[in-house]
């Protein structure tokens, strides 16, 4: 659905991003992640056909972002950073002028606006104006505009920065709802955001792309450790050694009242820990593998710990 190849851009002797390439298929919900800089927010409006590329192509439901840009406008919804939303206005009269710019039929411009304010959950709000919304139903509008002409594809540019905690929860699940039905590409700071909505990530830093893949994939090409964690009855503080000195333990961390212990790739040492908790009479009270977490990913990724491209 979204296939980018060695996208560049240039603004004169800064390179903003280089040598771009990744993919996001149909129905899919991808997060694009980075630093501050890193040249996110600069390939999302290259795809939205709001800023042309110094190289490179880029391809959106089949047509090329570069020649075919007004087909490709009519494919995408685009909810930006800084919302486009006009405050003298009220709800359904600022939709009802997205709609007439967006090119739809007059016949079908009442229907287009009230299937979004359903979809999105504005209809106590309809008629009052954007400046007395709350700024989660100012979000709401901002999804409904770029929904309003019924794309393909959607491009959220940090959906929920600056809501409360209520509305971010209120916005991840409006946005998983789109699951299947649109292919979404995601840019957000909030990492766990990423777990609890998307299907993958790309991940950029300096403009330069650093991973992408599911998280599934990224997780085992990137884990180089393999462990446990482990928790018993027994707090004796001698704990620690005893697991220290078990064949190829390389780290042995206290962690949440238990601990994380972690050996090299390619062994398996959970029969040789259960021997030694019954051994020593340890008391066994959980003991499940680890997991490389998205936040951990995305650390390893951005320091240099992996990369595909």
């Amino acid at each position: 659905m979204i296939e980018v190849e060695h996208l560049t851009k240039k603004y004169g002797d800064l390179i903003a991003i280089k040598d771009l390439t990744f993919q996001v298929e149909k129905g899919k919900i991808w997060g694009f992640l980075g630093p501050n800089a890193a040249g996110k927010t600069t390939t999302m409006r290259i795809l939205t056909g709001y800023l042309p590329a110094t190289d490179g192509h880029a391809r959106v439901a089949g047509y090329d972002v570069f020649e075919q840009a007004n087909q490709v406008k009519r494919v995408i919804g685009y909810l930006p950073e800084v919302v486009p939303l006009y405050p003298e206005m009220t709800v359904e009269g600022y939709l009802k002028f997205v709609a007439e710019i967006k090119g739809i039929l007059a016949a079908e411009r009442k229907k287009a606006v009230n299937r979004v304010i359903d979809r999105v959950g504005l209809s106590s709000v309809r008629s009052r104006l954007i400046r007395n919304i709350s700024r989660g139903y100012r979000q709401r509008v901002g999804l409904a505009q770029a929904l309003i002409h019924d794309p393909q594809v959607l491009i959220l540019d940090e959906p929920t920065i600056g809501l409360d905690p209520a509305q971010i929860i209120e916005i991840r699940q409006l946005i998983r709802s789109f699951k299947g039905e649109r292919t979404i590409i995601l840019s957000t700071h909030i990492l766990a955001e990423v777990t609890q909505i998307c299907d993958g990530v790309v991940i950029i830093n300096e403009g330069q792309l650093m991973a992408s893949g599911s998280l599934e994939e990224l997780t085992s090409s990137l884990l180089d450790q393999d462990g446990v964690y482990l928790k018993l009855r027994q707090k004796d503080q001698e704990i620690t050694s005893l697991l220290q000195a078990l064949p190829h333990v390389t780290s042995v961390q206290p962690e949440n009242g238990g601990w994380r212990i972690e050996w090299p790739s390619g062994y398996d040492l959970r029969d040789d820990i259960t021997r030694l908790v019954v051994e020593k009479n340890l008391g066994l009270q959980e003991m499940r593998p680890l997991a490389m977490n998205i936040e951990n990913l995305y650390l390893k990724v951005i320091s240099g710990g992996g990369i595909r491209k």
